[in-house]
This record gives structure tokens, C-alpha cells and sequence, in this order.
């Protein structure tokens, strides 16, 4: 009979710092779904408007070809963080149910996370990736230009559409980013319980 008051007892004490937990992970979870979602979208569109718009040049650069994969690559995984963001939510929404049976086990919360930071570290080395093969090219293109205003060959001046792939993939960045540093955060709170 003692074992089974300290086991109430024990149970009672827990479902403060469960609901807490549950309650953090739902927050944690909606904030970081609607901000990645708000980043894809705007990553979305500058890198469709990048697409669309190099039909109209007659010599498409291969270089920005490249920056465009990586940021597209990015932006799917972008996604699957945006769904494992409203899985969080669902976690927290399980956690907080007054129902322990239907509480996922720490593990599994653990492990949910921990997909979390690796799919927004591979998106934050994809778009990195994208940036950077952006940014060579619009370098070499403005190094490649003659001082002053004529321009002599008009393929290589620096477009707004250019600049687009390399907004694409720095939203991307940021995105991904905020994914992390939500996730590692989320990994630290769970686990000091």
C-alpha cells in the first residue's frame, strides 16, 4: 500500500513538469511551423520567379542553374521541417493528454527531435550549398564587367532575377536556422527531464 501511495504521489509531482514539457513543445512547434512556413513560401517564389524569369534570356547561366538545384533541394527539405514542426505540435498535444497511456515515451519524443535538427542541418548545408554557387557567379559576373558604364556583352551583366536565386537560398538559410536552433532548444528542455 505505501508503494502504491508513492507511486500517486510520485505521478502527481510528474504532471506539472509533463504539461510543461507538453505545453513547450506546442508552442515550440506552431511558432517554428508558421515562421518556416512564411520563409518557404517567400524561398518558393523568389526561386519561381527566378525560374520563370531566365526563359526570357537568350543564354541561361549554367552557374545560377546550380545555385537554383541546391536552393530547390533546400526547399523540399524545407517542407518535411515544416511537417515535422505540426508533428512537434501533435507530440505536445499527446504529451498534455491527462491520459498517460496515450503520452509518448521519452525515446521517442527524443528521437522525433533529434530528426528535426538533422533535417534542418542538411537544409542549412543544401541552401549553403546554393548560396554560395549564387554568390560565385554574381561575383564573377560584376568582376567581369569593365569599369564604367558600357556594357559589351550583355550576358554578362548582373540581373534581378539572378539576385532572386540567391534571396531564395538566403531565406532558405534562415529558415532552416530558425529550425535548429527551435529543435536544439526543444532536445535541451526534454531532456533535462
Amino acid at each position: 500500500m505505501e508503494s502504491n501511495m508513492q507511486t500517486e504521489s510520485e505521478t502527481r509531482s510528474l504532471a506539472p513538469v509533463i504539461q510543461g514539457i507538453a505545453n513547450t513543445i506546442r508552442i515550440t512547434g506552431w511558432l517554428t511551423f508558421w515562421v518556416q512556413l512564411g520563409l518557404a513560401v517567400v524561398s518558393g517564389l523568389a526561386l519561381l520567379f527566378a525560374a520563370t524569369g531566365r526563359g526570357f534570356a537568350d543564354q541561361p547561366n549554367a552557374g545560377l542553374g546550380v545555385g537554383m538545384f541546391w536552393a530547390a533541394c533546400g526547399i523540399v527539405v524545407l517542407l518535411f521541417s515544416v511537417y515535422w514542426d505540426f508533428r512537434y505540435t501533435r507530440i505536445g498535444k499527446r504529451l498534455g493528454n491527462p491520459n498517460p497511456a496515450l503520452h509518448p515515451s521519452k525515446a521517442d519524443t527524443v528521437k522525433a527531435i533529434r530528426l528535426g535538427i538533422i533535417a534542418a542541418l542538411i537544409g542549412i548545408l543544401l541552401t549553403l550549398l546554393g548560396a554560395g554557387s549564387t554568390v560565385g557567379v554574381l561575383v564573377a559576373k560584376s568582376i567581369s564587367q569593365p569599369p564604367g558604364v558600357a556594357i559589351t556583352d550583355p550576358y554578362k551583366i548582373i540581373r534581378a532575377l539572378d539576385v532572386f536565386v540567391a534571396v531564395a537560398n538566403i531565406n532558405g538559410i534562415a529558415a532552416h536556422f530558425v529550425g535548429t536552433v527551435s529543435s536544439l532548444w526543444l532536445f535541451e528542455r526534454v531532456h533535462q527531464h
